[in-house]
């Protein structure tokens, strides 16, 4: 059914690439009958690998699993879980004030308009985090937003614009929600649940935390790592992702019904390529112009900066995870997932 030669030659094709120096690919469909993985670099099924944005992934389980419990909602303003004087000035569209608008919806679906200070200016966290190992708050963070313009109005029917502030909030969201701290929040409501061993958020320079490729430089940042927090700071193995994306899209966390309310899509801005976002996840199309020799269909999961992906592949029910750990080009994964999906027959 599965031809493992064909992505073996894909695996092995794209490790070629000079800007990769160690990877892992695992790939299984839920019932466990095809299971494949391959490693390069030194790197095995039990590396440990930093999830980067696939964090994500963990944040709206945890925020999907609290509103089932109905201690939140979708539909809740941000406002109720933050003073005034943290949320005032942070959207100001066109000289009027959206931040008091903002729904729990719109930071999940990535439709706040709030900037990403990751990416934006010249002076981008991303530019940073190359040179140096530095540490932020959640504050600064929104002081930092507030220093950059909105995109547009929250909820602007057809936009969407990936910003890691949707999540940090998210992430300070859950922590109040569910009294405890994020780490122990995730622990509590994931880890525990799936009997994972091996994935945590680090809480200081002392856990153990995976260095990461720029180019051909090995960056070591714990500091920062342990700033991302929600938005992309917790560390696993292949293995264990693979455990969390199938439990994630197969409603051993929370109710899978709920992906019919998720399954709302917008296209993100132009320099994230192919992806759109739906409630916490991202979607890639396959088929189409860009892609027109192979079969219709949609990858659903997550995708890091520093070259980790947890994808699903519905209409082959194939799940795919792994790392190739570049930093300076995040659109590595992604296509190393695409060329995957298309050698699944």
């Amino acid at each position: 059914m599965y031809k493992s030669i064909i992505l073996e030659k894909v695996f092995n094709k794209s490790m070629v690439n000079k800007r990769i120096h160690e990877g892992i690919v695992y790939m299984e469909d839920t019932r466990g009958e095809f299971s494949w993985y391959k490693g390069y670099g030194g790197k095995e099924l039990d590396s440990p690998l930093l999830m980067a944005s696939i964090t994500k992934l963990l944040t709206t389980a945890c925020i999907l699993i609290l509103q089932e419990q109905g201690k939140l909602s979708l539909s809740n303003k941000i406002s109720e879980f933050f003073d005034q004087e943290h949320l005032s000035g942070l959207h100001i569209y066109k000289s009027k004030e959206y931040s008091f608008d903002l729904l729990l919806y719109d930071l999940l679906f990535q439709i706040s308009g709030l900037p990403d200070k990751f990416e934006e200016k010249k002076s981008s966290t991303k530019r940073k985090v190359i040179n140096q190992d530095f540490s932020f708050s959640f504050h600064e963070l929104l002081n930092w937003a507030k220093e950059l313009k909105p995109h547009f109005i929250p909820r602007t029917n057809g936009k969407a614009y990936y910003s890691d502030l949707n999540f940090d909030l998210l992430g300070e969201i859950i922590e109040k929600v569910n009294g405890t701290t994020l780490a122990e929040a995730y622990q509590q409501l994931i880890f525990i649940p799936l009997e994972l061993k091996n994935t945590y958020l680090p809480q200081s320079e002392n856990d153990f935390i995976p260095h990461i490729y720029y180019k051909d430089k090995v960056l070591n940042r714990p500091m920062f790592i342990c700033s991302c927090r929600a938005s992309g700071g917790a560390v696993t193995t292949a293995r264990e992702m693979m455990i969390f994306i199938k439990a994630f899209f197969g409603g051993k966390l929370f109710n899978k019904i709920v992906f019919d309310e998720l399954a709302n899509y917008n296209k993100l801005q132009i320099t994230m390529g192919p992806i759109s976002y739906g409630g916490g996840y991202m979607r890639i199309t396959l088929g189409g112009l860009l892609m027109p020799f192979m079969e219709k269909g949609e990858l659903l999961g997550h995708s890091g900066s520093s070259g980790s992906f947890a994808f699903y592949y519905p209409q082959k029910d194939i799940f795919f995870v792994g790392d190739v750990n570049q930093f300076a080009n995040p659109s590595l994964p992604i296509r190393l997932s695409i060329k995957l999906a298309m050698g699944v027959k």
